[in-house]
């Protein structure tokens, strides 16, 4: 589907909970996708038919099922690295969400059990990430400067909400480089290539959470310049409980397992284990199967569709919005007001009123859902001196009329407090 056959009312007929109506008749107005995404019916149809005549726990068992289920869950794999280029299928790893993909990978640097000097850290030595970070992706390597006493380093964030890149804050000590792909406050899309560039000159590692960008724009991991890439599936029209984190074969076969058990193992001895090749060693136990098989169904669907459409569509509604936005006095945007490198997530304050206040009159009798918070990025809110912000996130899905709905709710609460 190109951007100029994008039928949003078509696609809004595949969501089901936009057929259901909120109490006193209210129609669900949801702005919240940056959050977590709606699921289409062709997800939650490929997931129940799975449970229900499919099911079976995989790699394990010789009999039909076990078969079906198997191929379901490596198919998933399949569509995963192809969706985001990934040279090779077995540079997919499944996780339960980012959040663990990226624990995944902060484990394996300073641990005993990888000798490899890529992954080597200790005193003096230096991480990098921005002030812009989801919480996914800080705290972890907070952990690792504790654990191993590296110093954390960061970029700060300019007024403007762009990352304030200074290629000097990455220097010859600096081991690992992790920034997000797009900011889940403030939309901002970071110039990974420079950064990566950079990284690499000094030879030091880059990842990306990449979980607010691989949803909503063509995401090619070869071409990024990134050695990790993490994401998540219940943003990307997937269910929850399901993640990613690829990486670069030689990297992945570099780094120790994460989690120990079954699957994830060549041979056991009481005194000693060696391990399965990449990626089952680090998939420990029982994975999340149907949550694989749905990420798998939801890869098909926005392949479908297109990410190029669903790009430009979500483009046309970030101009709407910050056109439509103005109109509301006392109302600051915290991020990019042009849509130069941005996507399409709009945070901001209202002058004399709390987020929180905001948000609940907005679902309260309009039906319109936000996020209101810090948005597990406490550090940036912080850095802008405000305890939160609303946060208004498009999708495939979203129409310039919810923004108008949202525009109008705003006013009313104004009203309200006035």
């Amino acid at each position: 589907m190109t951007s100029n056959s994008f039928d949003v009312e078509k696609i809004r007929k595949d969501f089901p909970v936009f057929s259901r109506e909120l109490p006193d008749g209210r129609p669900l107005v949801y702005l919240d996708s940056g959050n977590s995404s709606q699921k289409p019916n062709q997800v939650i149809e490929t997931m129940r038919e799975h449970l229900a005549l499919h099911y079976s726990n995989v790699g394990r068992a010789m009999h039909v099922l076990g078969a079906e289920s198997t191929d379901a869950f490596e198919g998933a794999r399949d569509k995963v690295a192809g969706f985001i280029g990934a040279p090779s299928r077995d540079e997919v790893i499944f996780t339960k969400n980012a959040s663990e993909a990226l624990n995944l990978l902060a484990y394996s640097f300073g641990n005993p059990a990888n000798t490899d000097p890529r992954f080597t850290i200790g005193p003096g030595d230096e991480i990098v990430i921005s002030e812009m970070e989801h919480h996914s992706n800080i705290v972890p390597w907070q952990l690792l400067a504790q654990r191993t006493g590296a110093t954390l380093k960061w970029f700060g964030v300019t007024d403007e909400g762009r990352l304030d890149y200074d290629p000097d804050v990455i220097s010859e000590r600096t081991k690992i480089v992790s920034i997000a792909h797009q900011s889940n406050v403030l939309g901002t899309v970071n110039p990974v290539a420079a950064v990566a560039a950079r990284a690499h000159e000094v030879g030091a590692l880059i990842a990306l959470d990449a979980s607010q960008s691989v949803p909503h724009h063509p995401v090619d991991v070869s071409a990024l310049g990134a050695d990790f890439v993490a994401f998540t599936g219940h943003k990307m029209v997937g269910p929850s409980g399901i993640g990613v984190l690829w990486g670069r074969a030689g990297l992945l076969e570099a780094m120790p397992p994460f989690l120990g058990g079954g699957e994830m193992i060549e041979a056991v001895w009481m005194d000693r284990s060696t391990y399965a090749p990449i990626p089952h060693k680090f998939e420990a136990g029982t994975p999340p199967i149907v949550e694989a098989i749905g990420l798998g169904a939801a890869v098909d669907y926005l392949a479908e569709i297109g990410l190029d459409a669903i790009e430009a569509h979500e483009r046309t509604l970030t101009a709407y919005a910050l056109e439509a936005l103005r109109e509301v006095p006392g109302l600051r945007v915290i991020g990019p007001e042009t849509l130069e490198q941005r996507g399409g997530t709009v945070s901001f304050t209202l002058e004399g009123i709390h987020p929180h206040d905001v948000g609940q009159i907005l679902d309260d009798r309009f039906g319109v859902a936000v996020r209101v918070g810090h948005h597990c990025a406490r550090p940036l809110h912080l850095r802008f001196g405000i305890p939160a912000t609303t946060r208004a996130s498009f999708y495939l899905y979203t129409t310039t009329g919810e923004i108008d709905a949202l525009v109008r709710g705003l006013h009313h609460v104004q009203k309200v407090f006035a």
